[in-house]
């Protein structure tokens, strides 16, 4: 975190507190932010399982995001990395084994809460759909068009496409996935040090920015188009009043739900 940041943070935090001062006196509604759990609530369950995914919906969170790659065999996981990590300690390359293989046994798990297995991409869509959660979907590894025409399929089938958005950093990926489905509602992802977000306007696709990079100028250029802003991932108090602080659509976080 840069110093530029810490002080741009600080002084949205100390108008944000005058806001809310104000606001005792002559209240103003509130803008309704949805929070997402970033990989479920993976500050306190491992990432990107079902009890993850679970507990986000049990916890105040309006969606996931996870990420999506592919077996051998043909099946969607929600996993990050290419690999995952075995109770035992045996690493599996998601791309070079079976379901069957990767979930016969529990994962190694990065927390202290429950045992868990790798989780379907249909399974955490049958969880948002308990829930009614919102889901952002990125799709990690080389997706051709069949692929991500039967990823989405399965959404619909599953859930509601309506209720997913396709995140990707790369542009392409979202032109490809608009020539598919239409409808589907679609978001560049936006790291630091990216440009050319404006491309966004000329596709109606709306934004996902990391929110150091994210200003007011640029949620009110979306927000004027009718386009939604997310930003992530806030993980700490001074962050996560700064995300409210800019008025976005959407707040990730491993921690905080509301």
């Amino acid at each position: 975190m840069t110093f530029q940041l810490i002080i741009k943070m600080i002084t949205a935090t100390i108008m944000a507190f005058f806001t809310a001062i104000g606001g005792i006196f002559m209240p103003v509604q509130k803008k309704e932010i949805c929070f997402i759990g970033h990989r479920g609530y993976s500050g306190v369950y491992h990432q990107n399982t079902a009890l993850a995914f679970e507990k986000a919906a049990q916890n105040g969170f309006g969606g996931c995001e996870t990420d999506i790659r592919m077996t051998s065999d043909g099946v969607y996981v929600c996993s990050h990395d290419g690999e995952i990590t075995l109770e035992d300690g045996t690493e599996l390359e998601v791309a070079k084994h079976t379901l069957a293989e990767l979930t016969a046994k529990p994962l190694k798990n990065s927390k202290i809460f429950g045992t868990v297995y790798l989780c379907t991409y249909k399974e955490y869509l049958e969880i948002m759909k308990k829930y009614n959660l919102i889901c952002f979907i990125e799709l990690k590894g080389d997706f051709g068009d069949e692929q991500v025409k039967e990823i989405f399929d399965i959404a619909a089938q599953t859930y509601d496409l309506q209720k997913c958005i396709l995140q990707s950093f790369e542009f392409e990926n979202l032109l490809k996935a608009r020539a598919l489905f239409p409808d589907l509602p679609l978001m560049l992802t936006y790291g630091d040090g990216d440009t050319g977000y404006e491309k966004c306007f000329e596709y109606n696709i709306s934004i996902d920015a990391y929110y150091g990079v994210m200003t007011e100028e640029m949620v009110k250029e979306f927000h004027d188009r009718g386009l939604s802003v997310g930003v992530w991932t806030a993980n700490d108090p001074l962050s996560l009043s700064y995300c409210k602080s800019l008025g976005v659509d959407y707040i990730e976080s491993d921690f905080f739900s509301k």
